[in-house]
């Protein structure tokens, strides 16, 4: 008899919480299509609709370098993406406390925008899923364990934006037309092998170093301030981007794997490393 009280209690306690994970997939579903009708609906027209090296004239040299190794001439700019990435992600402010992410990621490059749709498994059974977005001007960061129970959610502050917007702009070298001229983007010479990135959305002005290897592709993006959440406060904290493993994909050339890292005075320290396992263009017309 106590056995089957046992088991009874054990299947109620059961169907309670695969009931709470199927109510909270259904609203984490229902919230992440709203976001993305929203970013959506910012979507502005794209004036030049192919790539010409005559945009190039007066670049600095490692930049012009970079456009010619991973374009060609006539290649379609690039008005939407659509990424999947699997990696893992540092949730220790400062230790090493790995979890495993997959994620999709919906990016359009004019009006500057994305959102970042991840599923982190903190451990069997428990998984938080989060929304990192940039949208309208507006930066968005919310996880929810189960979709359901806030663990964190800020959204329209200064802050957040060029937080956001910083993002956009480091990772377009999976979307390098977005970094022409033409779409925004202004150059300025540092170096043989980088150059000042400018990017302003609205009220958010953006500076980022970018550094270019011996293959003159992006090895680097790195920002000398960016909030970093500590204790719950935002510390403005210098913030890089590393590439590698480039690939050829629909006739531009993209790197494959990423990681992105807190400059701390003790040295760097990495919160998320990812692979690339689809990407996908959609293309001005």
């Amino acid at each position: 008899m106590w056995l089957k009280r046992v088991l009874l209690g054990v299947f109620a306690v059961s169907s309670i919480l695969t009931g709470v994970m199927v109510y909270g997939v259904r609203r984490w579903k229902t919230a992440t299509e709203k976001l993305r009708t929203e970013l959506e609906a910012g979507r502005l027209h794209i004036g030049p609709k192919t790539y010409s090296e005559d945009e190039l004239v007066g670049l600095p040299a490692p930049v012009q370098r970079y456009f010619r190794a991973v374009l060609t001439a006539g290649q379609p700019i690039i008005a939407a993406v659509h990424v999947e990435h699997t990696g893992t992600f540092n949730m220790s402010e400062a230790g090493e406390q790995w979890k495993s992410f997959t994620s999709t990621q919906r990016v359009i490059t004019l009006r500057p925008g994305f959102l970042w749709d991840a599923r982190i498994a903190l451990m069997p059974g428990l998984t938080a899923r989060v929304h990192d977005a940039y949208i309208a001007g507006e930066g968005i960061l919310h996880a929810a364990l189960f979709g359901l129970i806030s663990l964190a959610k800020v959204r329209g502050t200064p802050e957040m934006a060029q937080g956001e917007l910083m993002r956009f702009f480091a990772e377009a070298a999976w979307y390098p037309t977005a970094l022409l001229p033409s779409q925004g983007v202004q150059w300025t010479a540092v170096d043989d092998s980088s150059a000042k990135g400018t990017l302003r959305d609205g009220e958010t002005v953006l500076n980022l170093l970018f550094r270019f290897d011996k293959d003159c592709l992006i090895e680097s993006v790195r920002a000398e301030s960016r909030g970093r959440t500590v204790a719950g406060n935002q510390v403005p904290t210098p913030w890089d981007c590393r590439y590698s493993h480039y690939e050829l994909r629909d006739g531009i050339r993209i790197p494959r794997r990423g990681e992105v890292a807190w400059i701390l005075p003790n040295g760097p320290h990495p919160y998320w490393r990812g692979d690339i396992t689809k990407i996908s263009y959609q293309l001005a017309s």
